[in-house]
Protein backbone atom coordinates (compact mmCIF):
# COMPACT_ATOMS: atom_id res chain seq x y z
CA UNK A 1 0.00 0.00 0.00
CA UNK A 2 1.29 3.46 -0.85
CA UNK A 3 2.43 5.68 2.00
CA UNK A 4 1.11 9.22 2.54
CA UNK A 5 3.78 10.84 0.36
CA UNK A 6 3.20 8.42 -2.50
CA UNK A 7 -0.57 8.68 -2.23
CA UNK A 8 -0.33 12.43 -2.86
CA UNK A 9 0.63 11.73 -6.49
CA UNK A 10 -0.49 8.65 -8.38
CA UNK A 11 1.72 9.01 -11.48
CA UNK A 12 4.80 10.93 -12.62
CA UNK A 13 4.37 11.01 -16.40
CA UNK A 14 7.26 12.28 -18.52
CA UNK A 15 6.58 12.78 -22.25
CA UNK A 16 9.43 13.02 -24.77
CA UNK A 17 8.96 14.45 -28.29
CA UNK A 18 11.38 13.78 -31.16
CA UNK A 19 12.80 16.96 -32.76
CA UNK A 20 15.66 15.31 -34.66
CA UNK A 21 16.56 16.39 -38.20
CA UNK A 22 14.10 13.85 -39.69
CA UNK A 23 11.25 15.95 -38.25
CA UNK A 24 10.47 19.07 -40.28
CA UNK A 25 8.87 22.19 -38.82
CA UNK A 26 5.35 21.29 -39.95
CA UNK A 27 5.65 17.83 -38.38
CA UNK A 28 7.00 19.34 -35.19
CA UNK A 29 4.03 21.67 -35.00
CA UNK A 30 1.67 18.72 -35.50
CA UNK A 31 3.32 17.02 -32.50
CA UNK A 32 2.96 20.05 -30.23
CA UNK A 33 -0.58 20.87 -31.26
CA UNK A 34 -1.50 17.18 -31.23
CA UNK A 35 -0.19 16.72 -27.69
CA UNK A 36 -2.06 19.82 -26.49
CA UNK A 37 -5.27 18.65 -28.18
CA UNK A 38 -4.93 15.14 -26.77
CA UNK A 39 -4.51 16.48 -23.23
CA UNK A 40 -7.51 18.74 -23.77
CA UNK A 41 -9.81 15.98 -25.03
CA UNK A 42 -12.71 15.26 -22.63
CA UNK A 43 -11.70 11.64 -22.04
CA UNK A 44 -8.06 12.47 -21.25
CA UNK A 45 -9.06 15.42 -19.06
CA UNK A 46 -11.31 13.13 -17.05
CA UNK A 47 -8.55 10.53 -16.69
CA UNK A 48 -5.93 13.14 -15.82
CA UNK A 49 -8.00 14.86 -13.15
CA UNK A 50 -8.83 11.98 -10.92
CA UNK A 51 -8.59 10.33 -8.59
CA UNK A 52 -5.37 11.83 -7.25
CA UNK A 53 -2.99 14.27 -8.95
CA UNK A 54 -0.55 13.52 -11.77
CA UNK A 55 2.91 15.08 -12.09
CA UNK A 56 3.40 15.92 -15.78
CA UNK A 57 6.65 16.80 -17.52
CA UNK A 58 7.43 17.17 -21.24
CA UNK A 59 10.76 17.54 -23.04
CA UNK A 60 12.02 17.54 -26.61
CA UNK A 61 15.02 15.47 -27.65
CA UNK A 62 17.28 14.86 -30.64
CA UNK A 63 21.10 14.54 -30.48
CA UNK A 64 23.35 13.43 -27.64
CA UNK A 65 23.28 16.76 -25.79
CA UNK A 66 20.03 18.20 -27.15
CA UNK A 67 17.28 17.71 -24.57
CA UNK A 68 15.16 20.69 -23.50
CA UNK A 69 12.18 21.03 -21.19
CA UNK A 70 8.93 22.04 -22.84
CA UNK A 71 7.05 21.74 -19.55
CA UNK A 72 8.93 21.22 -16.29
CA UNK A 73 7.32 18.98 -13.69
CA UNK A 74 3.83 20.34 -13.00
CA UNK A 75 1.40 18.78 -10.55
CA UNK A 76 -2.01 18.53 -12.23
CA UNK A 77 -4.74 18.64 -9.60
CA UNK A 78 -7.36 20.96 -11.11
CA UNK A 79 -8.74 21.97 -14.50
CA UNK A 80 -6.83 25.23 -14.17
CA UNK A 81 -3.56 23.30 -13.69
CA UNK A 82 -4.24 21.27 -16.82
CA UNK A 83 -5.29 24.35 -18.81
CA UNK A 84 -2.01 26.07 -17.91
CA UNK A 85 0.04 23.04 -18.99
CA UNK A 86 -1.86 22.75 -22.27
CA UNK A 87 -1.38 26.45 -23.03
CA UNK A 88 2.35 26.23 -22.37
CA UNK A 89 2.75 23.19 -24.63
CA UNK A 90 0.65 24.70 -27.44
CA UNK A 91 2.77 27.86 -27.36
CA UNK A 92 6.12 26.07 -27.12
CA UNK A 93 8.72 26.55 -29.84
CA UNK A 94 11.25 24.06 -31.11
CA UNK A 95 14.77 24.62 -29.75
CA UNK A 96 16.78 22.32 -32.06
CA UNK A 97 16.41 21.38 -35.73
CA UNK A 98 19.60 19.81 -37.07
CA UNK A 99 20.67 16.96 -34.79
CA UNK A 100 20.39 13.16 -35.22
CA UNK A 101 18.47 10.60 -33.17
CA UNK A 102 20.09 9.76 -29.82
CA UNK A 103 17.48 7.65 -28.05
CA UNK A 104 19.95 6.26 -25.52
CA UNK A 105 20.90 9.77 -24.42
CA UNK A 106 17.23 10.82 -24.27
CA UNK A 107 16.57 7.87 -21.97
CA UNK A 108 19.47 8.69 -19.67
CA UNK A 109 18.43 12.37 -19.52
CA UNK A 110 14.90 11.25 -18.64
CA UNK A 111 16.16 9.00 -15.83
CA UNK A 112 17.95 11.98 -14.31
CA UNK A 113 14.83 14.12 -14.77
CA UNK A 114 12.82 11.64 -12.70
CA UNK A 115 15.16 12.35 -9.77
CA UNK A 116 13.62 15.84 -9.55
CA UNK A 117 10.02 14.66 -9.96
CA UNK A 118 7.46 14.72 -7.14
CA UNK A 119 7.22 11.42 -5.29
CA UNK A 120 4.50 9.40 -6.99
CA UNK A 121 3.22 5.85 -6.79
CA UNK A 122 4.20 5.12 -10.42
CA UNK A 123 6.67 6.62 -12.88
CA UNK A 124 6.23 6.40 -16.65
CA UNK A 125 8.30 7.71 -19.56
CA UNK A 126 6.43 8.12 -22.84
CA UNK A 127 8.94 8.53 -25.73
CA UNK A 128 7.80 9.39 -29.27
CA UNK A 129 9.91 9.08 -32.41
CA UNK A 130 10.06 8.25 -36.10
CA UNK A 131 13.40 6.45 -36.29
CA UNK A 132 15.96 4.24 -34.60
CA UNK A 133 19.00 5.32 -32.61
CA UNK A 134 21.76 6.69 -34.87
CA UNK A 135 23.86 8.82 -32.49
CA UNK A 136 25.66 7.88 -29.29
CA UNK A 137 25.11 4.84 -27.14
CA UNK A 138 21.97 2.69 -27.65
CA UNK A 139 19.05 2.17 -25.24
CA UNK A 140 20.61 -1.11 -24.10
CA UNK A 141 23.55 0.82 -22.61
CA UNK A 142 21.25 3.24 -20.81
CA UNK A 143 19.37 0.38 -19.18
CA UNK A 144 22.66 -1.24 -18.19
CA UNK A 145 24.11 1.81 -16.44
CA UNK A 146 21.03 3.81 -15.32
CA UNK A 147 18.48 2.60 -12.80
CA UNK A 148 15.16 2.07 -14.56
CA UNK A 149 13.93 -0.54 -12.09
CA UNK A 150 10.78 1.39 -11.18
CA UNK A 151 10.20 3.35 -14.40
CA UNK A 152 7.94 2.07 -17.17
CA UNK A 153 8.98 3.15 -20.68
CA UNK A 154 6.31 3.25 -23.40
CA UNK A 155 6.81 4.22 -27.04
CA UNK A 156 4.86 6.06 -29.71
CA UNK A 157 6.21 5.27 -33.18
CA UNK A 158 5.36 7.78 -35.90
CA UNK A 159 5.14 6.47 -39.47
CA UNK A 160 4.51 3.15 -41.09
CA UNK A 161 8.01 1.65 -41.04
CA UNK A 162 7.61 -1.75 -39.33
CA UNK A 163 11.33 -1.93 -38.58
CA UNK A 164 11.04 1.15 -36.33
CA UNK A 165 8.09 -0.35 -34.49
CA UNK A 166 10.02 -3.59 -33.99
CA UNK A 167 13.04 -1.61 -32.75
CA UNK A 168 10.92 0.20 -30.16
CA UNK A 169 9.38 -3.09 -29.02
CA UNK A 170 12.74 -4.87 -28.76
CA UNK A 171 15.08 -2.08 -27.62
CA UNK A 172 13.19 0.92 -26.22
CA UNK A 173 10.14 -0.01 -24.15
CA UNK A 174 10.72 -1.41 -20.69
CA UNK A 175 8.65 -2.75 -17.79
CA UNK A 176 5.89 -5.33 -17.34
CA UNK A 177 3.14 -2.97 -18.52
CA UNK A 178 5.11 -1.33 -21.34
CA UNK A 179 3.63 -1.00 -24.84
CA UNK A 180 4.14 0.66 -28.22
CA UNK A 181 1.47 2.87 -29.76
CA UNK A 182 1.49 3.58 -33.51
CA UNK A 183 0.71 6.82 -35.37
CA UNK A 184 0.35 6.42 -39.13
CA UNK A 185 1.97 9.82 -39.67
CA UNK A 186 2.33 13.15 -37.90
CA UNK A 187 -1.25 14.10 -38.76
CA UNK A 188 -2.28 11.00 -36.78
CA UNK A 189 -0.19 11.99 -33.76
CA UNK A 190 -3.08 13.47 -31.78
CA UNK A 191 -5.20 10.31 -32.05
CA UNK A 192 -2.30 8.04 -31.14
CA UNK A 193 -1.23 10.24 -28.22
CA UNK A 194 -4.78 10.40 -26.88
CA UNK A 195 -5.03 6.61 -26.98
CA UNK A 196 -1.65 6.21 -25.31
CA UNK A 197 -2.39 8.72 -22.55
CA UNK A 198 -5.61 6.92 -21.71
CA UNK A 199 -3.73 3.65 -21.29
CA UNK A 200 -1.07 5.27 -19.15
CA UNK A 201 -3.61 6.97 -16.91
CA UNK A 202 -5.65 3.83 -16.26
CA UNK A 203 -5.74 2.72 -12.61
CA UNK A 204 -3.32 -0.14 -12.05
CA UNK A 205 -4.57 -3.18 -10.23
CA UNK A 206 -1.08 -4.45 -9.42
CA UNK A 207 2.35 -2.94 -9.11
CA UNK A 208 5.76 -4.03 -10.21
CA UNK A 209 6.48 -7.71 -9.77
CA UNK A 210 10.25 -7.36 -9.66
Amino acid sequence: MAGPAEAACRLALLLALDVSSSVDDAEDRLQREGLAAALNSPVVREAMLGPGPVALGVFEWSGKWQQDWMLHWSVIETSADLDAAIARLAASQRVETRYPTAIGYALSWAQRAFRTAPQCTYRTLDISGDGTNNDGYPPESTYKYFDYSDITVNGLVIGGDPSVTLYYRDEVIRGPFAFVEQAENYADFERAMRRKLLRELEPRAIGWLR
